[in-house]
């Protein structure tokens, strides 16, 4: 999502003027931070980065921070950091034109609606294209600040996709990836329009336009994959075979104090429903060690949902205590040593899981979606379930989907043949 934020940025940039990308400090007329706050290490890098390049940069250069930071600190990163031009929040993306050319001006309102909003054309990739389908998120979880950075949820119009997406697919895009805080929630609420639309049916409508021929997204929540939304999921050749259910805790008394809003038994009944309905499917998740009051034993049903389901990807961290959230005043706030230990005892048996899952691809044949050049004569790509593959080949293969046979495997990746 911060990526497309900044593609955001880059495009709005380039309708007022001729900015481009450099590579190189030294001739930086801005430089933008586009920050993240989930975790309180980011936040705290922010204010070294905005040092070291006030140091180094050319005298006149700007910099600006944009980003959930931007939107939860707001004035107060140029007070302790003035050297700073410009603050703009997660919400107010399309503002950038306006705050570029004003002395520490300060842009984070969370009740802003971009959700009609046509942004300048910029991507980073042009054979692959990312969407926000909604902006915001109405969820209340104890832990995240997000909502307090981003605001409510609005879903965006869905003919003004089908026209992002045509447009993208008819500069070369094949594949695009549904961005939003918790997508399958897609419909909910409209700012300047109305239509009766849920993500089942937006998967659908996208599925009809000519030339595309990959759908992801990323992140749908465990709470509204009904099963119409799993049956279209497996059902459609279009959508990858690839889904992201964030566990965060295996207990349900934890799943209860972080308001998820569903249990373990109702997770391990969905990720079983995707297992059934797609075998080939894989299932990435997030997972929290150390929430406040985690007891060995909550701890043992996380692991007993990794041992059942076998996620194909983790995304684990330690608690981390966050303003504006109602979890950072829990009482049981668990010592950082026990949290680590045990992130270190669920890692390791998911890096066991891992090898496992990536050594019986070995001879296998995956459909892969080549988009990236890549030193020494390689290619790269994603297969329909989402593994990064290596060839050896030339741009010839790049924008192109060909079927290749895996010949060595590694925890990170795939190499192959073409077949």
């Amino acid at each position: 999502m911060n990526v497309r934020d900044s593609e955001h940025m880059i495009a709005e940039l380039n309708r007022k003027e001729p900015y481009e990308l450099t590579q190189n400090l030294d001739e930086a007329d801005l430089i933008i931070i586009n920050t993240c706050s989930v975790r309180e290490k980011p936040v705290a890098k922010l204010f070294s980065e905005i040092g070291v390049f006030n140091k180094h940069k050319k005298p006149g250069a700007k910099i600006g921070v944009a980003g959930c930071t931007a939107s939860h600190l707001g004035k107060d990163i140029i007070k302790r950091a003035p050297s700073v031009d410009f603050v703009i929040g997660a919400r107010n993306v399309s503002k950038i034109t306006q705050v570029v050319d004003k002395k520490h001006a300060v842009e984070i309102d969370t009740d802003y609606d971009e959700s009609t909003y046509a942004f300048g054309e910029y991507r980073t990739n042009p054979f692959k294209a990312m969407v926000n389908i909604s902006i915001g998120c109405d969820k209340s979880c104890t832990f995240c600040i997000v909502p307090a950075t981003r605001g409510d949820e609005i879903s965006i119009p869905s003919d003004l996709l089908v026209q992002e997406i045509t447009k993208a697919v008819g500069t070369g895009a094949k594949e695009i990836m549904l961005l939003g805080q918790n997508v399958n929630n897609y419909g909910r609420r409209f700012g300047a329009v109305e239509e009766k639309i849920d993500f089942t049916g937006l998967l659908r409508k996208i599925s009809k336009i000519e030339g595309l021929e990959r759908i992801r997204f990323t992140s749908p929540h465990p709470l509204h994959m009904d099963d119409a939304f799993l049956e279209e999921f497996a059902s459609n050749p279009k959508i990858c075979k690839q889904i992201h259910v964030p566990l965060q805790s295996g207990s349900t008394s934890l799943l209860k104090a972080m308001k998820r809003g569903y249990t373990k038994e109702n997770f391990l009944d969905r990720c079983e429903k995707i297992r059934r309905l797609c075998p080939e499917a894989t299932i990435s998740t997030d997972i929290i060690v150390g929430f406040p009051g985690e007891s060995e034993e909550d701890f043992e049903d996380t692991m007993d949902v990794l041992e059942r389901v076998r996620f194909e990807q983790l995304f684990s961290f330690k608690y981390s205590p966050r303003p504006h959230t109602e979890a950072a005043d829990f009482e049981a706030q668990i010592d950082n040593n026990i949290a680590g230990e045990r992130l270190t005892r669920l890692q390791k048996r998911h890096t066991e899981i891992l090898d496992e899952v990536m050594d019986a691809q070995l001879g296998k044949v995956h459909t892969v979606y080549f988009d990236e050049l890549k030193p020494g004569g390689r290619v790269s790509g994603r297969s329909d379930d989402g593994k990064l593959v290596f060839v050896e080949g030339s741009e010839e293969l790049l924008g192109k989907i060909s079927d290749i046979k895996i010949t060595k495997t590694s925890r990170g990746a795939l190499d192959g043949v073409l077949v």
